[in-house]
């Protein structure tokens, strides 16, 4: 069973217009930035986890793709686990020492530890 009217996330819930169509916004296009204009943090955090320790990285401008690559490429490098959630990448355990000297390796020279 189709619904003509599809539920959307702007809490819209019902219309009497019987040509009401909900319109998805038009994702604007944002071009990742070149490696040293990005203003990337690295902190170590650890609310919500148990008391285990995660290594941030925040402060990506770019599209999704080039964030999840580069959080592929720092757990390759750490040697751990993690995830991209939010626009932020999340490394498993302290790995703020190796995490700062591939992103200075690699161009990104505004990271800052924090």
């Amino acid at each position: 069973m189709s619904k003509k009217n599809k539920p959307d996330t702007n809490g819209f819930v019902f219309s009497t217009n019987p040509d009401f169509r909900f319109e998805p916004e038009p994702d604007a296009v944002q071009e990742t930035l070149a490696p040293a204009r990005q203003p990337l943090r690295i902190r170590l955090d650890t609310k919500q986890r148990a008391g285990k320790a995660v290594t941030l990285v925040t402060g990506f401008a770019g599209t999704t793709d080039d964030l999840e690559a580069l959080g592929k490429k720092l757990k390759n490098t750490c040697g751990t686990g993690g995830a991209v959630k939010d626009g932020e990448i999340i490394i498993q355990g302290d790995q703020r020492e190796k995490v700062m000297q591939w992103l200075q390796k690699n161009g990104y020279g505004l990271a800052r530890k924090i």
